[in-house]
């Protein structure tokens, strides 16, 4: 009779059946984060009766190795290496380290699967939101960033002094091929610099794609002729496949154009890391826009803040992005605007809780990411606009141009010599002494504000 061995190994004496407490394991006042951490700032609002540190520990051990009881497979690793620290807590605002080795090279995919993923949806918590990021120097220097960025659109265009300007075609839905390249072609002979597509114009049954790129770039050529300027139409490649993104690129080049768009979130990241490396290879600027992010970035303590998303669309390659206005029609705080831009723009960015910073980020080098202003906006918000972006900015005008009283080409005119006004410390009323569309738009639009009362 064959007899059986049992296994003489010793049991961990952490290994206990049941429900173990988050905190003995994942929160750690006295660790010092290492400089290839990836930290994280999380605004935690815990359900009634549950503890601010058990919450926070619970958030660190679900984003990373943890589960909800122990387990006998945690002997099998190094656990104290891989797991996600909470290191300090400060009110609502609990700081978490994560050990680089827990994410993959190139891949927001990654780091949003790990650090937003199911612990948004834990009982315990009533609110959970993700302030800020510190992505390690180490992970940076894995992802490829824009690949054309301010300095060098600057040098395509050879426009150097002010912001750059662009118009989105209204009504944005709606309109044939050949009349969408009329006021495509409106536009930049007024005096924008490109025009665009809005987020929702893909394919519709009015106005398929194919066309639609060829009759624009038709109304590119035929401005930039006329105006000895260079001009760019946005072409929004963002389609139901990332296979059928990248063929409708393909063909933006074919058409000789330089620009496309491309909703990034609503896409995805991963589709966007295709697109964004294929534009490289086509040599076309990729402007990013960013349909979808309310959904998660606006409620003050649940969701995403879109300085994050800022971060990961600067990593990932997107050259232009929306950063709202303040001063528009869309939700947005000045100074957390503010924060956003140096996120896009600077190389190092340091630490500012004025405006929502929590750690100091180094690009280690990437490409900057041009700041993009766009929803509501009109001639009498140039000044303020200016204020908060200076130069190294993008200014889309839709109904701020279209919507002048003798149409879209007078409409670009009063935004182009505003602008330059403006940026040469000029006023508008100076600019509009001699400039007839200037003095109409200012009129038309002098009481037009979007504030809201609270």
């Amino acid at each position: 009779m064959n007899t059986i061995t049992l296994p003489t190994a010793r049991v961990s004496d952490k290994y206990k059946a049941g429900v173990q407490p988050y905190a003995a394991q994942y929160y750690v006042p006295d660790y010092a984060p290492l400089d290839t951490d990836l930290l994280c700032a999380f605004r935690i609002q815990p359900k009634d009766g549950v503890d601010m540190i058990e919450a926070a520990a619970a958030v660190a051990a679900e984003s990373s190795t943890g589960t909800w009881t122990e387990v006998w497979s945690n002997q099998l690793t190094d656990l104290d290496f891989y797991k996600a620290k909470v290191y300090r807590i400060e009110g609502d605002i609990c700081y978490i380290a994560y050990p680089l080795d827990l994410f993959e090279e190139n891949s927001i995919v990654n780091i949003m699967s790990s650090i937003v993923g199911n612990v948004f949806g834990f009982k315990a918590l009533k609110a959970l939101r993700l302030e800020d990021m510190r992505v390690p120097i180490a992970l940076v220097k894995t992802f490829p960033g824009p690949n054309v960025g301010i300095y060098d659109e600057r040098v395509w265009s050879n426009k150097w002094e002010r912001p750059l300007l662009g118009g989105t075609v209204k009504p944005k839905l709606g309109l044939s091929p050949k009349a969408y390249s009329t006021i495509i072609y409106e536009c930049l002979v007024g005096g924008l610099d490109t025009t665009k597509d809005d987020e929702n114009m893909n394919s519709q049954p009015f106005s398929r794609w194919r066309d639609r790129f060829m009759y624009a770039q038709d109304a590119v050529t035929k401005a930039m002729a006329e105006t000895g300027e260079f001009k760019g139409h946005w072409h929004n490649v963002t389609a139901g496949s990332t296979a059928a993104s990248l063929q409708r690129l393909e063909y933006v080049a074919e058409l000789g154009g330089k620009m496309c768009m491309f909703d990034f979130i609503t896409a995805g990241f991963a589709a966007s890391a295709d697109v964004f490396k294929r534009a490289g290879e086509l040599g076309l600027i990729v402007h990013c826009h960013r349909a979808m992010h309310a959904v998660f970035t606006r409620q003050k303590n649940h969701g995403i803040h879109m300085r994050v998303v800022a971060k990961w669309l600067r990593l990932a390659g997107g050259d232009h992005l929306h950063t709202g206005t303040v001063v528009g029609k869309l939700e947005g705080s000045w100074n957390e605007t503010l924060g956003i831009i140096d996120l896009l723009r600077d190389r190092r960015v340091a630490a500012q809780p004025e405006r929502g910073l929590h750690f100091e980020q180094d690009f280690a080098g990437l490409k900057p990411t041009w700041p993009v202003a766009s929803g509501g906006i009109h001639i009498h918000h140039i000044p303020d606009l200016y204020k908060m972006y200076g130069n190294d900015a993008f200014w889309l005008f839709g109904g701020g141009t279209h919507g002048h009283p003798r149409g879209s080409r007078a409409g670009a005119r009063a935004n182009r010599v505003a602008t330059e006004a403006i940026a040469a410390g000029q006023t508008l009323e100076h600019a509009a002494r001699t400039c007839p569309e200037l003095r109409e738009a200012m009129e038309l639009w002098s009481g037009v504000r979007f504030d809201v009362e609270s």
